[in-house]
């Protein structure tokens, strides 16, 4: 049945499933209508994971469900109708053509890519277009740029003590609750094997999660992933029963083993809910004061609430900040001219290293890994590798379900990759296989060892190490962080920095 036409019809893009976003709250569904599309240039702007690409179109069509249920009026293109055109301008423009509206409204695009495209519809179109703030976000981008105004670095840590003053988590009056901004000297445990491990909800698909299943198996079967065992949350409710979980069983021990890494247990105690908060299924504000009310009831530590909510209303809204006032150049940073192509195993997991194959495996299996597999493996790896970091983002955006640009980039490009000089880290994160044994078990199944430095047995990440520093001297070797590092190195024995530089030598040609 042919919709009227619509006073303003409000454009939702695929991570803005939120009753709550700005374009929504101004409008009248009685007036109004919205417009919501699948388009194939989206799904194929990187390799992305099968289970990403359900999890999106499936939230998608249970969000447009829901917004009929509450009186809205919504024009919905599926991937496999006939008549799609495969990108937003085309589909847009079909809808103008269609509907007649009087103006196009949007709440702000997260990606800069997608902002472009909406800056060109007015003239291109002929019709009004207006572009609401997405006050999902604590800290406006405006005010972001203000905050870094005139600093000499930008310091996340500083950024946070501000988000918290702001908020009032964890404050009491103008101090920080227990005296202290920050408690991550206490999240640093590595994990035994005697723990209790929760498992995160596993949701079964309904009719149509499974629609979309068949639809992304038949559609996109050369994407990587696998497809079997797709158990993420795709509405509100079950999202939810998510956070929900986390609050009762997880978040008690986030703090202690957070940056823990296990064989066979890929979430221990993290919350999995990044992919919930980031197309809108879950408020991040409201997740943090549950969070909160945990601890405020006795129910969890310190430490971990804090840690918890530091990731969300500091380093989410930092790196957001750090995007748009870097963007578009930011993408093709590149400070320590790292040219390597991504090695094949990146998405195979066939790989005698042990921590990679784990990591990326899980990764192929659930398009899922924690911050320290994706920050201290395969970015460490990679880091140390001096792979292309545009390739590196463009695997991270693609094979994680939580994985959007504006939160992944600088991420990848400035925290694991130190692709942007330091602007995001004030040393690069690179880290030889003891850090790797210290903190997983992965190293105790290895066919290669962590103690060794050099030889057939020696874990690669030791002579990597090394190389990756002394390639780069010119570039990071003033850094004030890296100093001793540098110390130890120049006072070696010239026949032990060449044993180490021929061996990551004779690795780096293998790859």
């Amino acid at each position: 049945m042919a919709l009227m036409k619509p006073r303003n019809l409000l454009v939702i893009f695929g991570d803005q499933l939120s009753m709550d976003m700005a374009s929504l709250k101004a409008a009248d569904p009685a007036q109004d209508h919205v417009l919501m599309v699948e388009v194939a240039a989206e799904a194929e702007t990187v390799n992305h994971h099968k289970q990403k690409l359900v999890f999106f179109f499936a939230a998608m069509r249970h969000f447009r469900d829901e917004l009929r249920a509450a009186g809205w009026s919504v024009d919905y293109v599926t991937l496999d109708a006939p008549e799609n055109t495969g990108t937003f301008e085309g589909e847009i423009a079909r809808a103008v053509e269609r509907l007649s509206p009087d103006r196009l409204v949007f709440t702000a695009p997260s990606e800069w890519r997608v902002e472009r495209m909406v800056g060109t519809l007015e003239n291109a179109l002929d019709i009004p277009v207006k572009t609401l703030e997405d006050t999902r976000f604590l800290c406006g981008r405006n005010e972001f740029a203000a905050w870094a105004e005139g600093r000499r670095g930008l310091r996340m840590e500083y950024f946070y003590r501000e988000m918290r003053r702001k908020t009032g988590l964890l404050m009491n009056d103008d101090k920080p609750e227990g005296g202290r901004w920050n408690f991550d000297a206490e999240n640093r445990k590595p994990a035994g094997t005697d723990l209790f491990m929760p498992r995160p909800p596993r949701i079964k698909p309904d009719q149509t999660t499974a629609d979309v299943i068949t639809m992304v198996g038949e559609t996109f079967d050369t994407h990587c992933g696998k497809l079997k065992g797709f158990g993420y949350a795709v509405t509100r409710a079950d999202a939810e029963k998510c956070l929900d979980y986390f609050i009762s069983h997880a978040l008690p021990l986030f703090g202690d083993y957070q940056d823990a890494m296990l064989t066979g247990e890929p979430y221990l105690y993290h919350s999995v809910l990044s992919p919930y908060i980031n197309v809108g299924l879950l408020d991040p504000l409201d997740v943090c004061r549950r969070a909160e009310e945990a601890y405020k009831k006795g129910r969890a530590p310190l430490n971990a609430v804090e840690g918890f909510i530091r990731q969300i209303i500091g380093w989410r809204e930092y790196v957001r900040g750090i995007y748009w006032l870097k963007m578009p150049d930011y993408v093709d940073a590149n400070h320590l001219e790292a040219k390597r192509p991504l090695p094949d195993f990146y998405w195979t997991a066939e790989t005698e290293m042990a921590c990679l194959k784990a990591a990326i495996g899980q990764t192929m299996e659930l398009a899922y890994a924690h911050h320290i597999q994706r920050l201290m493996i395969t970015g460490n790896f990679a880091l140390l590798a001096g792979i292309n970091p545009k390739e590196v983002h463009e695997w991270y955006l693609g094979v994680y379900v939580d994985a959007l640009e504006w939160v992944e980039l600088p991420n990848t490009l400035g925290m694991s990759q130190f692709a942007d000089g330091g602007l995001l880290g004030s040393k690069p994160y690179a880290a030889s296989a003891n850090y790797i044994n210290k903190m997983s078990d992965y190293c105790s199944g290895c066919r290669f060892r962590a103690d060794r430095k050099v030889g057939e047995d020696a874990c690669p990440f030791n002579a990597l190490y090394w190389h990756f520093l002394d390639r780069n001297r010119d570039r990071i070797g003033s850094n004030a962080r890296l100093r001793n590092t540098y110390s130890t190195w120049d006072r070696m024995h010239a026949d032990t920095r060449a044993d180490y530089l021929a061996a990551a030598e004779r690795f780096l040609a293998s790859l």
